[in-house]
């Protein structure tokens, strides 16, 4: 049991993408104290519950060669009904609005997802929680 809450308690996200480039500027801009994992497909993580010990998902919405991003939605809150937060970038305002109406939680540019290392630098310096971080999150993107 101490196991499974140690496990929990890890810093993992999961980043959705065949992008390179996106994955290693995610990489870079990762705090030492947090992981990635980086994947085309939620089955790669296991059962559903495996998906429940990450922190948030980082959901490439230009990768429709490798998942339909609107299937990951729904799998994950028709399915699965967890409501890990999900963070979309790219894509066009069609997808966006789509994602919106299966309950993706936010959208950036992938510019705007790489400047989020500011936040990510002063949650590992605070050590802020998972709360916090995403609070911080989404008011860096809704004050601009």
């Amino acid at each position: 049991m101490r196991a499974g809450i140690e496990k929990r308690l890890q810093k993992r996200i999961i980043l959705m993408t065949r992008n390179q480039a996106m994955i290693e500027s995610c990489e870079q801009i990762l705090p030492e104290a947090w992981s990635m994992q980086v994947i085309t497909d939620l089955e790669d993580l296991g059962e559903w519950n495996e998906v429940l010990l990450f922190r948030f998902i980082l959901l490439d919405l230009e990768e429709v060669e490798a998942f339909d991003p609107l299937d990951v939605i729904r799998q994950l809150r028709m399915q699965f009904q967890i409501n890990i937060p999900v963070f979309c970038f790219g894509g066009d305002s069609d997808i966006q609005n789509e994602m919106r109406l299966s309950r993706a939680d936010r959208f950036f540019t992938q510019s705007q997802l790489i400047d989020a290392s500011r936040i990510f630098q002063a949650i590992q310096l605070v050590k802020f929680t998972a709360i916090t971080c995403l609070k911080m999150l989404a008011r860096f993107f809704f004050i601009e």
